[in-house]
């Protein structure tokens, strides 16, 4: 494997990535007046509040952002949320992440949703690279990516002093 990075979508493009999947939403929620974005921590946090400010200019929905914490080092990955879940029942939810490899942290963050009421339930990666171990498949996506599973994705987002950008590592 090279040690070299390969630049796959700067700035602009994540931008117009998490636009395009904004826009993807509205449409798929015309019918709704509240949505929930939940984000998971760090980076899919990070989009879904994007997509959240893209959602609010583009249309008049109201929509709730939260938070999934996922436990890595528990043998078992919990996901958790700091807002009580009764608060988004029977409410549209989406899912947000930065890359879905094998669809285990995807996996984890939709047990936590199983037991809550809800109008409907939809998932969104920036970058799908499709090493599935679970059933997963995202109901919006930025960009698909065949890659082998040596290689790894980095998805770096708000840093100071750093470039927006997805590269190949």
């Amino acid at each position: 494997m090279s040690s070299k990075k390969l630049l796959l979508l700067n700035r602009e493009q994540i931008r117009q990535k998490i636009n395009r999947i904004a826009y993807q939403i509205l449409e798929d929620n015309l019918d709704e007046e509240e949505l929930v974005i939940a984000g998971i921590f760090e980076k899919g946090y990070a989009i879904a509040k994007h997509i959240k400010e893209n959602l609010e200019h583009i249309s008049t929905l109201q929509v709730t952002l939260i938070r999934i914490d996922i436990q890595r080092e528990s043998p078992d990955l919990r996901a958790s949320t700091p807002i009580d879940l009764s608060e988004i029942y029977h409410k549209a939810v989406i899912i947000v992440d930065d890359v879905l490899n094998t669809g285990r942290t995807m996996a984890y963050s939709l047990g936590l949703f199983l037991h809550v009421p809800m109008k409907k339930l939809r998932t969104v990666v920036l970058i799908d690279r499709n090493h599935r171990i679970f059933p997963i498949s995202p109901t919006f996506t930025g960009l698909q990516l065949a890659t082998v599973s040596q290689e790894y994705v980095e998805v770096i987002l708000n840093k100071e002093n750093e470039e927006e950008a997805v590269y190949l590592n």
